[in-house]
């Protein structure tokens, strides 16, 4: 009789954890220098991997998971960088204009909303968006240097700001 090869199983949840969760906080930890915050983060990864429903198989399985925590580390220090560069805004102004610790709170918050609902969009949406406002660019500008009709221009912006309004209601 013929010999059948058989392919690895995947993980349950509860191995995939036990097996590679000290590996993975290790890992962030020393990506961090902050244990609480791998902590955090290393439980974010196994929250997307539930989440997701995915199988992982054993071989496959450190890999797949520095792959969803990379991607966390680049939420976490692009969120680390606007939260500073706001920081940084209310250093600079007068004592008399410095908001109250829950406003200031309130902002941040909002700026990580408006971050997230950004990176979720399409590239060419999200770069008219940041043309438009921040660079104060005019749609026919932004068509050029995107090599876009003007008429894509409005339907990114139009797209762009509807996600804004949506964030900002929920």
């Amino acid at each position: 009789m013929p010999s059948v090869a058989v392919a690895p199983a995947a993980a349950p949840i509860d191995d995939l954890y036990r097996d590679h969760q000290p590996w993975l906080f290790r890992w962030l930890r020393g990506k961090l220098g902050n244990p609480f915050r791998a902590e955090d983060l290393t439980q974010d990864v196994f929250v997307r991997v539930i989440a997701a429903r995915k199988q992982v198989r054993a071989e496959q399985a450190r890999p797949f998971l520095r792959t969803i925590a990379q991607g966390l580390l680049i939420d976490h220090y692009r969120r680390a960088g606007l939260e500073q560069a706001y920081l940084d805004y209310l250093a600079a102004q007068p004592e008399s204009h410095q908001p109250s610790a829950e406003t200031r709170a309130a902002v941040l918050q909002q700026i990580e909303m408006l971050d997230r609902m950004l990176a979720d969009l399409p590239d060419n949406v999200r770069r008219a968006f940041v043309m438009a406002q921040i660079d104060g660019l005019s749609y026919t500008e932004i068509a050029e240097r995107l090599e876009v009709s003007v008429s894509s221009v409005q339907q990114y912006m139009t797209r762009a700001l509807m996600a804004c309004y949506v964030c900002i209601q929920d």
